[in-house]
């Protein structure tokens, strides 16, 4: 009975987000007449496609650059495992949240557990560490967005999201967050007992970075992979004639925008071209041109981690298995 609702439990986690983004493109398209189809399709043919590439390229740089970083933080906890594995595996990662939304971290951990022998507690607080950092970064680039388009971005969440239901949603979240919080540290089954113990490793991996030896080259592979994020995303505004003359605090704008569709479904899965569509309308592209621009732009990250996450799935144990 308990394999059934594991494995249904699976089969949602894949299958709902799957479903939502091809919802997603369903709706996207559904909503355009015959005529503008077919200006959808030009724009895609008459696409300078060498920007695509060039976004590939940048978004591998940007993952390599992922991987290097991660030795600092579990070298600072004493653990050495190898370069390649650490770069192998953020791109795995990446490839499975293809499947199931973040269970990337969890695969991360988890290889570095079978070949470097890295206690997965302390290595997914690694993990959790690095996010923090890139959330507060991404929270950095909101504030800009913010304070220069303040009433564009009011405006783009008024009209999916009321402000009440906004203040409702976090005030919900943050109850359910100090409730679990309660019952981990009240429980005293084996189930609280063994949270307690993952958080205390998952805390020891965050902290690591308090004793890190090399922190500038750590905030130096940090810049240059939100550096590399955001490059990926702006070299293809010059792949079409409408979008290529756009500000750069209109593309910062489309690109946080666009950061929080990916959440909603399997790598933005449909989600993503549809708010960077609405959010390009703001600031006066057509909804047939921004809906060819986030496509390609998505298309170019999903061959991006297809192809090098499929790599990195072949080649790790092949590597492992010849060391």
């Amino acid at each position: 009975m308990a394999t059934d609702k594991n494995y249904l439990k699976k089969t949602l986690q894949i299958a709902l987000p799957l479903l939502l983004g091809l919802f997603l493109c369903w709706y996207a398209f559904a909503q355009f007449s015959a005529e503008e189809l077919t200006l959808i399709k030009e724009q895609f043919v008459k696409a300078d496609y060498s920007f695509l590439w060039l976004s590939v390229g940048m978004g591998f740089l940007s993952h390599l650059s992922r991987g290097l970083r991660w030795q600092y933080t579990l070298a600072s906890m004493h653990y050495f495992p190898k370069r390649y594995n650490l770069v192998l595996a953020v791109f795995i990662g990446y490839l499975l949240n293809l499947t199931i939304p973040r269970s990337g971290e969890v695969s991360r951990a988890l290889i570095i557990n079978r070949y470097d022998k890295v206690p997965f507690d302390k290595s997914f607080g690694t993990i959790l560490t690095e996010r923090a950092i890139d959330m507060c970064i991404l929270l950095l680039f909101i504030a800009v967005v913010f304070i220069f388009q303040f009433d564009l971005v009011w405006h783009f969440l008024e009209s999916y999201f009321t402000f009440s239901y906004m203040i409702v949603l976090l005030l919900g979240l943050g109850l359910a967050f100090l409730a679990f919080l309660y019952w981990i540290y009240r429980s005293t089954t084996s189930l609280a007992q063994k949270v307690r113990q993952l958080l205390s490793g998952i805390k020891e991996g965050i902290c690591s970075i308090a004793y890190m030896k090399k922190k500038w080259q750590f905030i130096a592979h940090t810049l240059f992979i939100w550096l590399m994020y955001f490059l990926m995303f702006y070299v293809v505004f010059f792949s079409m004639e409408a979008t290529k003359n756009l500000s750069l605090i209109q593309v910062l704008t489309a690109f946080v925008i666009g950061s929080f569709a990916i959440v909603f479904t399997n790598g933005g899965l449909g989600a993503y071209p549809l708010f960077i569509a609405k959010v390009l309308l703001l600031f006066g592209i057509t909804e047939t041109v921004g809906t060819a621009l986030g496509w390609v732009i998505w298309i170019a990250q999903f061959l991006m981690i297809i192809l090098f996450g499929g790599l990195s799935f072949l080649l790790l144990p092949i590597i492992n298995r010849r060391r």
